[in-house]
């Protein structure tokens, strides 16, 4: 076989199925965790004063730049000594990059805790994961919070690194998943980094634009649903991201029910545009079908990928 069709799909095939298996064990040492740390140093350093905007941009660049640079380099080191070592590093970080197991674990976490613990522990529960205030949400609202944050991060967490993976290999791919950090760390419209995480926000809307979209046709196509793809074009450009609209669209259109609506974040609601038109209450086994969606998305992507890496 062409050695760089083996250098491609040898580290996604491994990392995806340790992210299958293991999924993101709260005791093992995380890159984002790592990115996070500098992100939020560089933000105390520089977060103050003037020219706000602009330095949040140097950071964001100077940043993207570094880590881009530093795996590039670190694949053609470890190439000077053989292609084992070079494998086993992409590996890891491929399955660093790939939430999905992650995700479907704390969906069906929350999911559980709402049936055998009653309301109270289930808001709790959500509220790990959610940046909405949980602490008025009834049962269905819990559930379709759930739905919603699978469908929106199966694109930021799972297909987006795909796709930068398949058109950049691992530095294109860690790239992008320190822009997501940036954006959930300092991309926020309040008083304190409003100015300062405008560019990285702006950066994430861009990186995003390709990544949401095709998750959503890729969730309409495992699923063969009609509906979904009517929801997407109805519904996908409603939504106040100019992305998490389409996989949460394309969620709703499949499960027929309404995503969306009024809610509170810190303290403040928020009215956001409904995303379907069927209030329906969602059942608890429901879970087990988004789970699907979600598995034979990131399946049929992995095996997209290492198709056309052929070529």
């Amino acid at each position: 076989m062409d050695g760089q069709f083996m250098m491609t799909t040898i580290p996604l095939i491994a990392g995806y199925l340790l992210d299958l298996l293991l999924g993101d064990p709260r005791w093992l040492p995380h890159p984002i965790r790592l990115f996070g740390n500098v992100i939020a140093k560089g933000e105390t350093i520089l977060n103050k004063g003037t020219f706000k905007l602009l330095k949040g941009a140097l950071l964001t660049i100077v940043l993207c730049a570094l880590i881009f640079s530093f795996f590039y380099f670190m694949q053609h080191w470890l190439l000077t000594f053989n292609t084992v070592t070079y494998y086993i590093f992409t590996s890891i970080f491929v399955f660093y990059s790939l939430a999905n197991k992650s995700l479907l674990q704390e969906g069906k976490e929350v999911f559980d805790t709402l049936a055998n613990q009653g309301l109270d522990a289930g808001r709790k529960r959500l509220s790990w994961i959610v940046g909405r205030q949980t602490s008025a949400l009834n049962e269905n609202q819990i559930r379709t919070a759930v739905f919603e944050t699978l469908s929106e991060n199966l694109s930021d967490g799972v297909i987006a690194p795909l796709f930068y993976y398949a058109i950049g290999g691992l530095p294109a791919m860690m790239v992008y998943k320190l822009i997501n950090t940036l954006d959930s760390m300092i991309g926020y419209k309040s008083e304190r980094y409003f100015y300062f995480g405008k560019f990285a926000a702006r950066l994430d809307d861009v990186v995003n634009y390709i990544p949401a979209r095709l998750t959503a046709f890729l969730m309409v196509l495992v699923t063969f649903s009609k509906r979904g793809a009517v929801y997407i074009l109805k519904y996908g450009h409603q939504h106040a991201s100019p992305n998490s609209g389409y996989p949460e669209a394309a969620l709703a259109g499949i499960l027929q029910c309404r995503f969306g609506g009024p809610n509170t974040y810190h303290g403040q609601v928020v009215v956001k545009p409904y995303i379907g038109d069927t209030p329906r209450e969602i059942a608890h086994d429901e879970l087990k079908k988004v789970s699907y969606v979600n598995h034979t998305v990131t399946i049929v992507a992995v095996c997209l990928i290492t198709y056309v890496s052929k070529y």
